[in-house]
Parts: C-alpha cells; sequence; structure tokens
C-alpha cells in the first residue's frame, strides 16, 4: 500500500479572488495527483457502482473546466466520464491540464466580481470530484494522501 503525505491547504494571498484562486489550485493539483502512478488498466476500472472510474473523473473536470471558463459545453454530461479507448493518462492528464490553462487566461483577465461565482462552483465541483478520486484510488491499489 502505497501512502503519500497530505499536503495542507494553501496559504494564498488576502483578496478574495487570491483565495479562491488558490483553493481551486490546490484540488485541481491533488486530483492530478490522484492519477499520478495509478496502474493500467484499473486506472480506467469502475470500482464502484456507480461505474465512476478515476481517469474518467479527470477527464469529467476537463469538461467542466471548460463549460465554466470558456463556455464550452458538452452534449452529455455523462459521457463527459468516459475515457476512449485511445487516450492514455498521459493524454487525459494532459487535456486537463490545458482546460486548467486556458481557464486561468479567463481567470487573469476578469475582474474579481465577474469570476465570484465561477470560481466558488469549481472549488466545489472539483473538491467533490477529488474526493471521488481519493476513494477511488484506495480501492484500485490501496494508495492513500496525496
Amino acid at each position: 500500500m502505497a501512502r503519500k503525505r497530505d499536503q495542507p491547504p494553501p496559504r494564498t494571498g488576502g483578496t478574495e479572488t487570491e483565495v479562491l484562486r488558490g483553493f481551486l489550485d490546490y484540488l485541481r493539483a491533488a486530483v492530478i495527483a490522484k492519477v499520478d502512478g495509478a496502474p493500467e488498466p484499473r486506472v480506467r476500472e469502475a470500482v464502484v457502482p456507480s461505474g465512476t472510474n478515476l481517469l474518467g473523473l479527470v477527464r469529467h473536470l476537463t469538461f467542466v473546466e471548460r463549460a465554466t471558463f470558456l463556455g464550452v459545453k458538452p452534449r452529455s454530461w455523462k459521457a463527459t466520464f468516459q475515457v476512449p479507448d485511445g487516450d492514455s493518462v498521459a493524454d487525459v492528464v494532459a487535456g486537463y491540464r490545458e482546460a486548467v490553462e486556458r481557464s486561468n487566461e479567463v481567470l487573469d483577465g476578469s475582474a474579481a466580481e465577474d469570476v465570484r461565482w465561477r470560481l466558488a462552483h469549481m472549488i466545489e465541483e472539483t473538491g467533490r470530484h477529488a474526493g471521488h478520486a481519493d476513494i477511488v484510488r484506495e480501492l484500485i491499489d490501496g494508495s492513500t494522501g496525496r
């Protein structure tokens, strides 16, 4: 059983936007850390009755980032949890990182009052799925922590 050291919550700047962005970035990093070293093909396998799998969680969050900050809505939210067979773990993580980077560009160019709801929503969504990822990863190979 692999045990990673947990990371404490971030200490961020003093403005509301800095605090919210700091926590969102903290959660984004936690999601990526959960797939780091996860074994194939288990990273794609549903280990809970709902069908949730670790890689599907990351792919779903990619679509949530795009919808929330870039206005790109998927045809089916359920389908966002499905990872095409040809997509590797590296492909899915790269897609997530690219969505995060583009989302941050939008945030960088927006006033605080224009992004408050979107930041709060992404913290909620990413935090919820980071928790799912914790459980799924532990069921896959016993790995805990961040």
